[in-house]
């Protein structure tokens, strides 16, 4: 009868939340985070480890992660937005334009010389998102939205010093319209995930690789290629690639209000802008690894910069006119995203630019 009325004691006191008790009611929660980025890859060490870490101190270790790199929990890159979608996992990062026209108003931050510089455009990204295409993501919960610095041409046999220099030369590339970028400036634009471009270079399936820095090492392409083209900033950024950072709705439903709330915390417009700072801010470490080989790194002036730049502004008028036959108004979309990444811009600073 005693162990009984005890019993009953406890059961009252955590039904009214009584303070020794209610962490009983908060039972902690193991969330897997699959990604296609190598173990030893700076987004892995820098980003994604970091921000579970940040999750998992806020919940006062109620959530937990299993981080799954180098798709370890089988499937390819392609099939890892469907993998949160559906419930195969909990939370994923990608490229939506992995899948290419399936997130076709985001595409708009990947067109040529639109970005200045990934904190200011992460930024852009998001806002884009919330008033411009807020179901582009609706099978699932959108934690953060970002992009990387700006990309570059990595070549294993020739420099790229003008436009006419990619002429007939296997590029690849890793969405829809940089591969259109491609093959406006005269590549023979190839697309592939991140993580085949290693076994691509040392076979000669391409000849090069647009890439930021920052990835540069995780596929050891300063080691597959001898050539570097970057653009001075003052010239613009030859492209960037949009991310996200998505989970399972069903998972986000079923934690309780307090947890729900450090997801939130941990997720919007400042996560996003923090990823695309990290990013970029990786950079020099990329471009270091390129150094110490000995390879050849070029800058294309701002004047040499304007050929690339007519030449790719095919791509943004086929994209505004798709959106246009997808019943979106494509001409809206891109002022709004060059508003946004304006303000954005102006706002981090002269410095900011230029990192």
């Amino acid at each position: 009868m005693i162990q009984r009325r005890t019993l009953l004691k406890s059961s009252a006191a955590v039904a009214l939340g009584a303070p020794g008790l209610s962490g009983l009611a908060q039972q902690a929660v193991t969330l897997k985070f699959h990604t296609f980025m190598a173990p030893q890859s700076n987004v892995w060490l820098t980003m994604h480890k970091p921000w579970m870490d940040k999750v998992e101190k806020d919940s006062g270790g109620r959530i937990k992660f299993e981080g799954y790199p180098a798709m370890q929990l089988g499937g390819t890159p392609v099939q890892l937005y469907d993998q949160a979608k559906d419930g195969v996992v909990d939370i994923v990062w990608t490229l939506p334009g992995n899948t290419a026209g399936r997130f076709p108003r985001i595409e708009v931050f990947e067109l040529p010389f639109i970005m200045n510089n990934a904190e200011a455009t992460s930024k852009a990204y998001w806002d884009y998102v919330q008033t411009m295409a807020p179901d582009e993501f609706k099978d699932t919960q959108v934690l953060a939205l970002h992009v990387h610095g700006p990309g570059m041409f990595h070549t294993r046999d020739k420099l790229i010093r003008s436009a006419n220099d990619l002429r007939g030369m296997k590029v690849r590339g890793p969405t829809r319209q940089i591969t259109k970028m491609l093959g406006y400036l005269g590549a023979v634009p190839v697309g592939m995930p991140l993580p085949q471009i290693p076994d691509a270079l040392s076979k000669g399936t391409i000849d090069g690789c647009v890439i930021p820095w920052e990835v540069v090492p995780s596929v050891k392409v300063h080691e597959l290629t001898k050539y570097h083209s970057e653009f001075d900033p003052a010239g613009g950024a030859l492209y960037t690639t949009t991310f996200v950072m998505a989970m399972n709705k069903n998972k986000y439903e079923s934690l309780s209000p307090e947890l729900k709330k450090v997801i939130d915390a941990n997720s919007g417009q400042a996560t996003s802008a923090w990823l695309g700072k990290v990013q970029q801010g990786n950079d020099p470490v990329g471009r270091k690894a390129a150094e110490d080989r000995k390879n050849t790194i070029y800058t294309i002036p701002a004047a040499d910069a304007q050929e690339f730049r007519r030449k790719a502004r095919l791509v943004e008028v086929e994209w505004a006119a798709d959106m246009d036959k997808r019943g979106y108004d494509g001409k809206k979309l891109l002022e709004t995203a060059r508003a946004l990444i304006d303000k954005h811009g102006k706002n981090s600073g002269a410095a900011a630019r230029k990192a």
